[in-house]
């Protein structure tokens, strides 16, 4: 008698389809294109509906049209994506110096040009992590426009009188003219396969953002574009430029970037200073530095309040004023021109003026010893390595060149956490990578004790979850990582990148000191293990401010005591 079949867990199961989802993915890569709903698009369609991500929630379901997960999408895609029924990946190629005016999504920084009513070229700079990021988002919209088509069809193939009025609302709603919100509401939901209050809510959700189109104008053109394919044989395709095939994997927009930083830090005599690395977003840091000075005389009440105050959207006049006070006190912008999409900043804090009260502020008394804080914007999944990979090099095309003289490498941002709650932190002490055997332990110089606070908010330390893509995760998947004796605490897309090219600076290259200081904290962006937690429900808005500054203030204070390096 043969041994029975052994019987795979929904971990496992899941697992599965995220290998073959990224093998499917590489091999349409070099291949050069393909039909998403052919047969290469199909083998990708089949394995994210047996992932079902989270994110995506009832992505499963042949007639629910997945609401929020759709929002999540249309906030990465660039705007009138859903009117194209060709697609076309490239690298920066030109464009941007044409008469082609980008289209930037809202939460995904990448540039796309409409070319014609048919066809839309998104620019892919920032490494595979990117590409597979879209081709996973677009497959989701592709699934989610069958359901639509379905949903619009009798079982003869005719289309049903809730898609006809769809039609007149979309065409009145683009002419400005008024109609039944009650009335559009109670088609839109027969379409959608969705309750009349859920229609409403999805409703209000994608009118709260300017950058997205309607729900009406989305779930028109999602089935509209369906429809010509099912019915009159006109494909929809997905392609990549032979440029963009050429340049991925080679560091070409890294290179650049790293190269105009060194040239800055050069040009304004920085070079011998003692150089602070942090990856974080471009306005914490600049606020804790500048802001009390900037604004003025400020009560205690409003001390407190003051980073609440500049994070409302409401103040962008005060944001103005403490921008225009640090361009004057020490801090160099340098926006990007590579095409890595990676702004940075540099602080010169010996010209600092006024010393912050939220900083245990101290400066040494040497001036070549006074700290330089170079901070950089956000990297995207795998751009991570390509980008602290170029900027910690030397370059050996020259014989002279010598290594930035680095002291600490500080990694703050947004997780998922697998065990508490928006807001809360996480003190990584190894990354481990998914789908890989690459682990990667350190020493943090951050402990959960230094987090102690009474803002309400829990400290988590331990493991975290380097994800492949955070649109690829269901519960089983994180489940297994918490509760196995992994025992993660969260999960993000960059920590083992940043890990696997610091690691190599400092032990193999020797162009950073093996006693580099490393920094890394987390605070949660949701937790996808709880239902209505995923990033598909929305962002932190001012939950996130208490804990960005908690981190950044003690990231801050840690550089400000740091002894040198040498």
């Amino acid at each position: 008698m043969s041994p029975s079949t052994p019987v795979r867990n929904r971990a496992q199961i899941s697992r599965a389809a995220i290998e073959r989802l990224y093998v499917a993915m590489r091999h349409l890569f070099i291949r050069g294109s393909y039909k998403p709903m052919g047969v290469s698009g199909e083998a990708m369609i089949e394995a994210l509906t047996e992932l079902r991500p989270e994110i995506y929630g009832s992505i499963a379901e042949p007639e629910r049209v997945e609401l929020n997960g759709l929002l999540y999408v249309f906030q990465r895609l660039p705007r009138g994506i859903e009117e194209c029924r060709f697609i076309k990946l490239i690298s920066r190629e030109g464009y941007e110096n044409t008469d082609f005016e980008p289209i930037i999504p809202p939460k995904r920084r990448r540039n796309a040009y409409r070319i014609d009513e048919e066809e839309m070229y998104i620019e892919m700079t920032r490494g595979r992590s990117d590409i597979y990021d879209i081709l996973t988002h677009l497959t989701f919209m592709y699934i989610e426009s069958e359901k639509i088509r379905r949903n619009s069809e009798t079982h003869r193939g005719e289309k049903r009188r809730e898609w006809k009025m769809l039609e007149e609302i979309v065409r009145r709603e683009e002419a400005g003219l008024e109609f039944n919100k009650e009335v559009a509401y109670t088609y839109l939901s027969s379409l959608l396969g969705r309750t009349y209050e859920e229609t409403i809510a999805a409703c209000e959700r994608f009118s709260e953002d300017p950058n997205v189109n309607s729900i009406f104008h989305i779930t028109y053109w999602l089935g509209h574009i369906s429809t010509i394919e099912s019915q009159e044989k006109k494909d929809r395709e997905i392609s990549f430029s032979s440029t963009l095939r050429d340049r991925v994997g080679h560091h070409v927009h890294g290179e650049k970037w790293a190269a105009a930083i060194r040239q800055a830090i050069t040009e304004y005599d920085m070079s011998d200073r003692p150089l602070h690395v942090v990856s974080a977003n471009l306005h914490s840091v600049m606020n804790l530095l500048y802001a009390e000075a900037a604004l003025g005389k400020l009560s205690a009440k409003q001390k407190a309040e003051l980073f609440p105050m500049l994070s409302k959207g409401e103040n962008g006049h005060l944001r103005d004023k403490v921008l225009k006070y640090a361009r004057q006190n020490g801090m160099i912008e340098l926006d990007d021109t590579s095409g890595t999409n990676i702004s940075v900043q540099l602080f010169d804090l010996a010209k600092i003026k006024q010393a912050p009260s939220h900083l245990e502020w101290k400066l040494p008394e040497d001036p070549t010893e006074i700290p330089v804080i170079f901070v950089m914007d956000y990297a995207f999944g795998e751009q991570a390595y390509e980008t602290m990979d170029e900027l910690l090099r030397r370059n050996e095309l020259e014989a002279a060149s010598k290594a930035m003289p680095v002291q600490s490498i500080n990694i703050m941002g947004k997780a998922g956490i697998l065990e508490g709650g928006k807001g809360d932190i996480m003190v990584p002490r190894a990354h481990v990578f998914e789908g890989t055997a690459d682990n990667y332990p350190f020493v943090n110089d951050l402990t959960a004790a230094d987090f102690a606070n009474d803002l309400g908010l829990k400290v988590f330390e331990g493991p975290m979850i380097t994800v492949l893509g955070t649109s690829l995760q269901n519960k089983d998947i994180l489940s297994y990582f918490k509760y196995s004796s992994w025992q993660a605490i969260g999960l993000e897309m960059e920590g083992a990148h940043y890990q696997k090219a610091i690691q190599a600076a400092s032990h193999i290259r020797r162009s950073v000191s093996p006693e580099v200081v490393l920094r890394y904290a987390y605070y949660a962006s949701d937790n996808p293990l709880e239902t209505g937690s995923t990033l598909a429900s929305g962002s932190l808005g001012l939950e996130g401010v208490a804990p960005t500054y908690l981190i950044t203030r003690i990231m801050l204070n840690a550089i400000l005591a740091q002894p040198i390096i040498s």
